[in-house]
């Protein structure tokens, strides 16, 4: 039991992390970027994903916050007692999220638990600096990409971590903490740079792990499950296909330049649109069922999705692929979430170095995790299919 009555646990929170996921602008980073988010209808969930993690502790704990929306807000309202830091000339940028880690370094914090993606733990890690300090420090995924070993698999993660560390339970290990320049990725470069190293409370289920990308030697490997994925595309099904390597090998098999990064729409061989937000991929579905995808009323084929699955991470949902959120899901699945409409590739290879852990779902939504769940048949080439476990983060 943590003792309430002195504060231990420091939090801080990035209130428009994770915007520009929806909106499929590749990251949340700049005031034009964020306007352009909130122009396309796009919530900030980094305040409610820290309440979640919140969640796990005992009600009544203290915590060391940001103020306002930097943490005090959500700590109020998980029904914990919030004990705001000062921040007294507040920039709205990260520069925010270093000096409230430096205070809470300051006031006794001996774990940083920080909501928002790569951009804030790069701020974390730099206020530490500042500090001087070494305690850890925890990342409720809140951002749109998270290539960083320091963030757990979801927020209820994250929270049983934070309170296995502050019970003195917890094994500490040393992450790195790695961004991409979003205006490269916006242009389909991605290359990340390791900017800090931060210890980290571990787990091997709850703790998500640094991206690992695909060796290039695998090439062959990739392009076998394209293949395999060409060879399930049905005809008249309208299928949002998702970012990353596996699925851009699929598009290129098909003579296609889809976008690397984000979320096409692909018809009979054709690319209907390329680069979708939530809203643009709502109304690709919603069109697919209304007799718009050439054959009418019931004989409408309707929607589908493919995917690959984040290496090193094993994420299938919720990592880079916001757009395909989970009312996207429901409406390109259908209520029952059909597993047929669900085309997930991956290498052998890929698949193998999991060790036997799940495949990770996080749409943000609990109910449409859990029914994505269970066994998911995933091609890993031409004629070849391995049934493969998936779970919702929320529950590891």
């Amino acid at each position: 039991m943590i003792n309430a009555a002195a504060p231990r646990l420091g939090l801080v929170v990035n209130p428009v992390a994770g915007l520009g996921g929806p909106a499929g602008l590749k990251g949340s980073d700049g005031a034009a970027i964020q306007a352009a988010a909130r122009a396309a209808g796009v919530l900030a969930r980094a305040g409610e994903r820290a309440r979640q993690a919140l969640a796990s502790l005992p009600d009544g704990t203290p915590v060391l916050t940001g103020p306002g929306d930097l943490g005090e807000d959500m700590t109020r309202e998980a029904g914990m007692v919030p004990v705001p830091v000062d921040l007294p000339d507040r920039t709205g940028t990260g520069a925010d999220t270093r000096v409230v880690t430096a205070a809470l370094v300051a006031a006794g914090a001996e774990l940083v638990l920080f909501a928002g993606g790569d951009g804030t733990a790069r701020d974390v890690a730099a206020g530490l600096t500042v500090s001087g300090s070494r305690i850890p420090v925890l990342g409720v995924p809140a951002g749109v990409k998270m290539y960083s070993a320091c963030f757990a698999v979801s927020p209820q993660a994250a929270g049983a971590l934070a309170a296995e560390l502050l019970a003195g339970s917890a094994t500490v290990v040393e992450a790195e903490v790695l961004d991409v320049d979003e205006e490269q990725v916006r242009t389909g470069r991605v290359d990340p740079r390791l900017f800090a190293l931060v210890r980290t409370p571990a787990h091997p289920q709850r703790s998500q792990g640094r991206k690992v990308a695909t060796p290039t030697g695998d090439g062959a490997a990739v392009a076998g499950v394209a293949a395999g994925l060409a060879e399930q595309l049905r005809p008249g099904v309208t299928y949002l296909v998702g970012p990353g390597g596996t699925t851009a090998a699929l598009l290129r098999r098909l003579g296609l330049a889809g976008t690397p990064l984000g979320v096409d729409v692909l018809r009979d061989g054709e690319l209907l649109a390329t680069d979708m937000d939530e809203t643009r991929a709502l109304a690709a579905v919603g069109a697919s069922h209304d007799g718009n995808c050439g054959r009418g009323d019931d004989a409408c084929p309707g929607a589908g999705v493919v995917v690959g699955v984040v290496g090193g991470q094993g994420f299938l949902f919720g990592r880079g692929n916001q757009q395909l959120s989970a009312r996207v899901l429901t409406a390109a699945l259908g209520g029952e979430l059909a597993r047929d409409r669900l085309l997930v590739g991956a290498t052998e290879r890929k698949l193998t170095e999991f060790g036997g852990r799940p495949l990770l779902i996080d749409t943000g939504e609990p109910g449409v995790d859990r029914a994505l769940a269970g066994m998911l048949r995933v091609t890993t080439g031409p004629g070849r299919t391995s049934m493969y476990p998936a779970t919702a983060a929320n529950g590891v």
